[in-house]
């Protein structure tokens, strides 16, 4: 395919990353709007903001997989126009149910949107200099849309309605519909096989239980529901994988894991994921209820950390020239582990607490561009172009399971050392929400000590939240380089010499 055209096209393919990834974050500022203009209840309010999330992250393995066989840019193309309807039917909805059900539809084309993107990708750029400087602006993309998505939200709701946070997504599938075509290549697997509905089933209620158990674990107090769901999902997870296993034409090809990069940047995606979604919880909540910034000011605050990993994810393709993609990987963990130190010396007020918040966080973020845009790189050129849906697939498989498992961890952690710390107060509160509430009610002097004591004690849980990551990020440091192909290039599968061309300087 001519350069000039590939360019134009990964253009084209922008639009659905960047809209994807802010759809993720946007809602959170409308959603107190919404639910007030639709009478949505708590528990209402909880799936119009989860379903979108729970639908891609169940069906993104169906999708990649489907993608292969039936043609990516077909499935692309049907992903876009489903979710432009879908994002009209939202922003049109007349009760909190409606929303709900268009939200989970909007989940299922999305599902559809980013491992197309990526594979196609892999097909545009068959040179790997070029498909490295390309998958890093995807990278960037994704990641500058989670920035955005709440600041945009935010401007938007200040001067229309809370449909117009999904009508933004309108415009630009159009321009995908319109442009798709024409500058985008087709491709599918030369061996496609026939799509297994029992597997399609198996993998979406097992990601599906296993997401819900991970994320109902910070919110209900007795963990029997979540922990069934956990078994559960655990439980078909097993019957999936041995299904695979026995399937001439599996649903995911489990021998991708014999790849041993390949392997250590799934298990690097998940843990990072885990660090930097239990940071960006805590974080919101702190300057929110520590500093005492306004939401939308939060926002704005907040967007350096993803704007840091836009930027680590830009650096990256120059770092892989002068060092190999291992070791950029390890130096910027390195980089995020610094970052995540940082936060343990954050206070409850002064001069330095927001310098040193945003420092930590933009830092901790900008080291972690280089794994995901050099390893998602690694990804899916360490498998032959055929496969390189499922490969893509798996890898944001891996972020969702990573930040749903920061959440529920991470968060549970910070709540354990937030009790422990105001257990002898007076009043005692299960979280800094409900301290701020039970002040609320006190004397002026009464509320100001419980304020403070429970402000120290959120922070607390920052601090121990930054000693974590940095555990986190030094351990995935030293582990990607151990990780390094056994064989000889000559000798490894195709994949793995497809993988070193992420860099000529490997």
């Amino acid at each position: 395919m001519g350069t000039n055209r590939a360019w134009w096209g990964l253009v084209v393919l922008l639009l659905p990353t960047l809209l994807v990834a802010m759809d993720m974050t946007a809602l959170f500022l409308a959603l107190p709007q919404l639910s007030a203009d639709l009478g949505a209840g708590g528990v209402e309010q909880l799936w119009i903001s989860d379903a979108y999330g729970f639908m891609v992250a169940g069906l993104v393995i169906t999708m990649g997989t489907l993608g292969d066989r039936i043609g990516r840019r077909r499935l692309l193309m049907i992903g876009a126009a489903a979710f432009a309807v879908l994002s009209v039917v939202a922003a049109c909805s007349t009760s909190p149910v409606m929303l709900i059900v268009a939200r989970a539809l909007l989940g299922v084309a999305g599902a559809t949107l980013m491992p197309s993107t990526l594979a196609l990708i892999t097909n545009m750029f068959p040179d790997g200099r070029q498909r490295g400087r390309a998958i890093a602006i995807w990278a960037t993309c994704q990641f500058t849309g989670g920035a955005l998505g709440p600041v945009l939200a935010g401007f938007l709701l200040q001067y229309f309605w809370w449909g117009s946070v999904f009508l933004v997504a309108v415009p630009a599938m159009a321009v995908l519909l319109l442009a798709g075509p024409v500058l985008l290549p087709e491709f599918r697997g030369g061996r496609a096989g026939r799509l297994d509905p029992a597997s399609v089933g198996l993998s979406l209620a097992a990601v599906l239980l296993m997401v819900y158990g991970i994320k109902q674990l910070t919110v209900e107090d007795v963990p029997v529901g979540p922990a069934v769901a956990l078994a559960a999902g655990a439980a078909l997870g097993f019957v999936f994988v041995r299904r695979q296993l026995r399937l001439e034409s599996p649903l995911l090809d489990l021998r991708l894991f014999r790849n041993r990069p390949f392997t250590a940047v799934i298990v690097a995606l998940v843990f990072a994921g885990i660090a930097m979604a239990g940071t960006g919880l805590l974080v919101t909540q702190y300057l929110q209820s520590v500093l005492g910034f306004s939401p939308v000011l939060s926002a704005i605050l907040f967007a350096p950390m993803g704007l840091g990993t836009a930027a680590g994810t830009m650096l990256a393709p120059a770092l892989a020239r002068r060092t190999s993609p291992t070791s950029a990987i390890a130096g910027g963990l390195v980089v995020s582990a610094l970052g995540s130190l940082l936060l343990i010396f954050v206070g409850t007020d002064g001069p330095t607490a927001l310098p040193l918040v945003m420092t930590g966080i933009t830092v901790l973020a900008l080291g972690t561009g280089p794994l995901f845009a050099l390893g998602t790189g690694l990804i899916v050129g360490s498998v032959p172009p055929e496969r390189a849906g499922s490969a893509a697939a798996l890898s944001e498989t891996g972020n969702y399971f990573g930040g749903s498992l920061g959440f529920a961890l991470l968060g549970v952690v910070a709540a354990i050392v937030y009790r422990s710390h105001m257990d002898g107060t007076p009043t005692t509160t299960d979280s800094l929400a409900g301290a701020i509430a039970a002040a609320a009610r006190l004397p002026a002097e009464q509320a100001a000590v419980l304020l403070d004591t429970a402000r120290t004690a959120f922070t607390a849980g920052l601090h121990v939240n930054g000693a974590v990551a940095a555990v986190i990020f030094t351990g995935l440091a030293v582990l990607i380089p151990t990780m390094r192909p056994s064989t000889s290039t000559a000798e490894a599968p195709l994949g793995e010499a497809r993988g070193a061309d992420i860099s000529p300087a490997s």
